[in-house]
């Protein structure tokens, strides 16, 4: 194992926010997002990957940043490879918009590169610390690396993270911008409790509710997701008893296991005793 820290290193902002484990938060949010864009459900209804593998999804929706972040640089860029030839192939007219998607298309791409940058943020600043506008902007321009990775024009992508924010909601207020759709569907359902993996069953619920009870408006009233105050107490309390009891948890429990595997990676020291013996 090579002590490659990638593209970023330990001391990165990008480590920083994408080793907590609130990056599954932030994901099941995203993909709520994601699904609500009549195009990129499109493009996910022709790989059929909620239908076959409901996991896939989520699963790919973190791959990319997870080994943007702290895989090694070869590991990386094959992650980015095989993304971008997947990609290739998912295009076509939607056949309940009427829209055409394109896996390839720049807004397209921004759409779900901007969800899932803005999703770990707000989680991060939920469950762990407050950031400052200077280190969330320092956070975007390290992330404008995996988007360029995934061919996302980065000349035409908002400078600042809240320029990216405000991006979204913008589009979100757009007439028929967002839609529910028969896949929108099958991610509500997927993320409201089934079949979930075994491993995380038992803290499903919780990032299910979060996901849910998170999400902008405008993704809420597509999703018919009530707003009331006792949900807001009620979410508001669980994020800051996970930001309370954080600290006190082993790593295990605490970072993400790429983040883990990372750092053994980059500080295992070379086994000179091994190097020795096959120069005999």
């Amino acid at each position: 194992m090579k002590a490659d820290p990638g593209y970023f290193g330990p001391d990165s902002m990008m480590w920083k926010v994408n080793k907590e484990i609130t990056v599954l938060f932030g994901g099941a949010r995203a993909l709520l997002m994601h699904a609500a864009h009549p195009l990129i459900a499109a493009g996910a209804r022709q790989t059929s990957f909620y239908h076959r593998d409901p996991w896939k999804r989520l699963i790919r929706t973190l791959s990319l940043q997870n080994s943007v972040t702290f895989g090694t640089k070869e590991e990386a860029d094959e992650s980015a490879h095989r993304i971008n030839k997947l990609h290739e192939v998912i295009k076509g007219t939607d056949e309940i918009s009427g829209g055409y998607y394109d896996a390839l298309d720049h807004e397209q791409l921004l759409w779900v590169h901007a969800c899932l940058q803005i999703s770990s943020i707000y989680f991060y600043e939920k469950t762990v610390k407050k950031l400052t506008t200077e280190e969330k902007d320092l956070y975007h321009r390290e992330n404008t690396l995996a988007a360029e990775m995934v061919l996302i024009d980065s000349k035409k992508m908002p400078t600042t993270h809240e320029g990216l924010k405000q991006w979204v909601i913008n589009k979100s207020k757009e007439k028929d911008y967002l839609m529910m759709t028969d896949v929108a569907k099958d991610v509500f359902d997927i993320i409201g409790g089934g079949p979930v993996p075994t491993h995380i069953k038992p803290i499903w619920p919780f990032i299910s509710f979060t996901a849910f009870n998170t999400l902008p408006k405008e993704f809420k009233d597509i999703y018919g997701i009530k707003e009331t105050k006792f949900k807001s107490i009620l979410v508001s309390f669980n994020l800051a008893m996970l930001k309370y009891t954080r600290p006190f948890l082993p790593p295990f429990f605490r970072l993400i296991a790429p983040a883990r595997w990372a750092k053994q990676r980059i500080t295992r020291k070379p086994n000179l005793k091994f190097k020795d013996k096959s120069r005999i």
